[in-house]
């Protein structure tokens, strides 16, 4: 497989993000939508900047309350219309800031039924659209959205995860299942290895064949930064060979 990009959620108000920028490729900054405010969207702007990260918007479920976690039921309209709200506040930011925004990728409950959901699918590509169509969508490896969002004209880059496990169908495991966050980091990296070789194992310990452009690692423990440096190495460590 070729080199895996790595790429982390941040602006939702935890303490790691200055650090963790200088060890990731690109940024999935909040926008409104679950976290975020133009307050913490102009300073991780210029965190990215300064780092060098490709800059995407972060947008969610409107649900600050839950996190963007639980799903929602809204008419497409009203949805298309709050994630293109969303997406278009951090592009006015980075236009403001001289910065480029490269890409979008959903968050929460959002990403994982937009996967999946051809009309959730539809409310989310039309808003990358609305904003601009040049933005790659970055979405969950092997699933129906990046077909879709491909179909409609869209670049796409396929994501898999170093910290989250995976069913046999190359879905996520549900966060409301044991063993669906993988907590040990040797574990994650054995995971991260996997990726990088096109193949891992499945919760159920099946094999599970995978091709993702881009790993993601979440921000929002205080073993992050750790983390961040370990997957930074391997990485590394693997483009050097």
């Amino acid at each position: 497989m070729a080199s895996l990009q790595l790429n982390a959620d941040v602006g939702e108000g935890y303490p790691f993000d200055a650090e963790i920028l200088t060890l990731v490729d690109a940024a999935n900054i909040a926008c409104g939508g679950h976290a975020g405010d133009s307050d913490s969207m102009r300073i991780t702007v210029k965190l990215a900047m300064a780092s060098g990260c490709l800059i995407g918007a972060h947008p969610s479920f409107p649900d600050k309350a839950n996190f963007g976690r639980q799903p929602m039921s809204l008419e497409a309209t009203a949805l298309t219309t709050s994630l293109v709200d969303q997406i278009q506040a951090l592009k006015q930011i980075c236009d403001e800031e001289g910065a480029v925004m490269f890409h979008v990728k959903p968050h929460g409950a959002l990403y994982n039924q937009a996967a999946f959901d051809k009309g959730l699918a539809t409310c989310l590509i039309e808003a990358v659209q609305t904003v601009d169509a040049n933005l790659v969508l970055m979405g969950l490896a092997a699933s129906p959205l990046l077909q879709w969002a491909r179909e409609a004209g869209l670049r796409v880059q396929a994501e898999a995860f170093a910290d989250r496990r995976y069913e046999a169908d190359a879905t996520l495991v549900s966060r409301q299942k044991p063993g669906a966050v993988i907590h040990d980091q040797a574990e994650a990296l054995v995971q991260v290895q996997g990726l990088m070789s096109g193949c891992l194992t499945c919760i159920d310990g099946t094999p599970l064949r995978l091709r993702a452009d881009t790993l993601c690692l979440h921000g929002d423990n205080p073993e992050a930064l750790q983390f961040a440096r370990r997957i930074r190495a391997l990485l590394e460590t693997s483009d050097a060979e």
